[in-house]
């Protein structure tokens, strides 16, 4: 499910290639446990540099060119968590940015963190592309939609 882009990575475009219309992509910070919480045939892909390289908006970045986006959700903050009180994270509003300039008319919707770990294990999780991100909250699921030209 490929739309001419700037991605080059060649596991991930391979990948991609091969999702379809519902399939789901997780973006994952440097905290998420991206070896044991992914979908039974999902691949994993690391990368993980250094610290705070890459980041996941640098990935979405090249993502938005690749493929046709139907949902994008962050991982939602439990009210009982300490930085819950914070509001959102800054880099939700990287995200904003990004999906605007994409011309994408999309909104984050945030899935609570048991709920977001649940639909990352779905059948439906082909891709976790494990980031070095150093943000809090900064895991987002991508759902591929449907390729219109």
């Amino acid at each position: 499910m490929l739309l001419h882009s700037k991605l080059i990575h060649p596991d991930i475009n391979g990948v991609l290639g091969q999702a379809g219309h519902h399939s789901k992509v997780l973006i994952c910070d440097g905290n998420y446990p991206a070896s044991s919480k992914m979908g039974p045939d999902a691949e994993l892909v690391s990368l993980n540099l250094s610290p705070g390289v890459v980041t996941c908006s640098q990935v979405l970045s090249a993502l938005v060119t690749a493929i046709p986006l139907d949902a994008v959700n962050t991982m939602g903050i439990p009210d009982d968590d300490p930085y819950a009180k914070h509001g959102p994270p800054p880099v939700w509003s990287e995200y904003k940015k990004i999906l605007k300039d994409a011309e994408l008319d999309l909104e984050l919707e945030p899935i609570q963190k048991w709920d977001f770990y649940d639909s990352v294990m779905s059948e439906d999780h082909v891709l976790t592309i494990q980031t070095a991100d150093q943000a809090l909250w900064a895991n987002v699921l991508l759902t591929i939609g449907c390729r219109v030209n």
